[in-house]
């Protein structure tokens, strides 16, 4: 009979590898050489076969104090020649991990009786443009998952408390034993009468019903701050659902909704307002009355502004997020052309076309300049 190989070798770990490490090497190489890749092929199923023997040991502390000190002779007529007896944790997790699922299937399963961490939550809230550019407060009410009080999360009834399962003894799985041709495979499942818990609640608490948690609507206070976005989050650390058995609480997600404003747009930190003048505005400029998120101030144009001049009001955008900087706001001229004039008006416009003549629109001039060179 061959000389069996150093375990650690096997594995292609050095000695001071810890499980983590360990079970990096296992996986790799249990996927490496699995029967279902390699089918009909010999030398995997021998290697397969090493690898488990050398990850059962390993892996176990026991196990691998008594390895590491008496080397192979500590397992002497412990049966691993002929099988994988003792070996359970590594088969599941490497066919959970590559393959879906258990060897014999059905989903390899660990127990979920310790504290689990609640829910998280989404929440969406509508605010206007004026909140989201200096922050606001809001109250909002969220129905979700809560400790229930009676039984402080226990689920029993005051009083009592849960009992170990008698089915599985208290492990939250069944342990079943199968043999094959590579030896015995062990496959575990969760235990169907207290669902992978491990106890079981006899006497269930009146107001939460066994379940722990009770739905209650909550008020929480939401501070928004100022220069938020649409489409952005705030998150509520341990404001989601309760946890279980003294487990943390979920996260709150809130999303931010921002009402369009009617006459401001906003560009990251900045703030676009169109306004709309007269042609005599425009020409002989004016003192004009401009909004901006902060209120109304007056700003001048010079004569002769031109429609679609923009003019830019420094710091007077949107606050930055976490920050004192502020952007800026950007007035867009529109000259407004009058569609209806009376006959006065037009009598008038027309005197003023023929007193200015051509020399006065140098934008218009040099257009047809320029088409005139066109088709020279």
């Amino acid at each position: 009979m061959p000389e069996k190989r150093d375990y650690y070798e096997v594995l292609g770990v050095n000695r001071s590898a810890d499980e983590a490490d360990l079970k990096r090497a296992y996986r790799k190489l249990a996927k490496q050489y699995h029967p279902d890749i390699n089918p009909n092929n010999k030398e995997a199923e021998a290697k397969f076969k090493e690898i488990n023997e050398a990850y059962a040991v390993l892996s176990d502390p026991q196990k691998r104090q008594q390895y590491d000190s008496f080397g192979h002779a500590a397992f002497d007529g412990s049966g691993f020649g002929s099988g994988f007896s003792g070996f359970d944790f590594g088969f599941e997790d490497i066919f959970d991990s590559f393959f879906g699922g258990s060897p014999f299937g059905g989903r390899s399963t660990r127990r979920r009786s310790g504290p689990r961490k609640g829910a998280d939550l989404q929440y969406s809230i509508e605010i206007s443009f004026i909140e989201a550019a200096f922050g606001v407060k809001k109250d909002i009410n969220v129905s979700r998952l809560q400790s229930c009080k009676d039984c402080e999360g226990s689920g029993s009834k005051p009083g009592t408390s849960p009992e170990t399962c008698k089915h599985c003894n208290g492990t939250g799985q069944i342990r079943r034993v199968q043999s094959t041709m590579f030896g015995q495979m062990v496959n575990m499942s969760t235990c169907e009468i207290c669902r992978g818990e491990g106890t079981v609640i006899t006497q269930p608490c009146e107001t939460c019903h066994g379940n722990g948690r009770t739905k209650k609507t909550s008020k929480i206070s939401l501070n928004i701050p100022a220069g938020i976005d649409n489409g952005q989050t705030i998150s509520l650390r341990g404001e989601g659902e309760a946890g279980i058995k003294g487990g943390p609480a979920g996260d709150l997600y809130v999303n931010i909704r921002v009402q369009p404003h009617p006459i401001f747009k906003r560009e990251g930190y900045n703030v676009i307002c169109e306004i709309p003048i007269t042609f005599t505005q425009a020409a002989l400029g004016s003192e004009l009355d401009v909004p901006t998120i902060e209120g109304t101030i007056k700003y001048t144009i010079p004569e002769g502004t031109q429609t679609g001049t923009v003019f830019r009001l420094k710091n007077k955008g949107i606050k930055h997020l976490n920050s004192n900087a502020k952007g800026d706001q950007f007035i867009k001229i529109n000259v407004d052309v009058p569609t209806k004039l009376s006959e006065k008006q037009k009598e008038l416009l027309r005197e003023f076309a023929e007193i200015s003549g051509d020399e006065v629109f140098e934008q218009r001039k040099g257009f047809f300049d320029k088409m005139k060179n066109l088709f020279q």
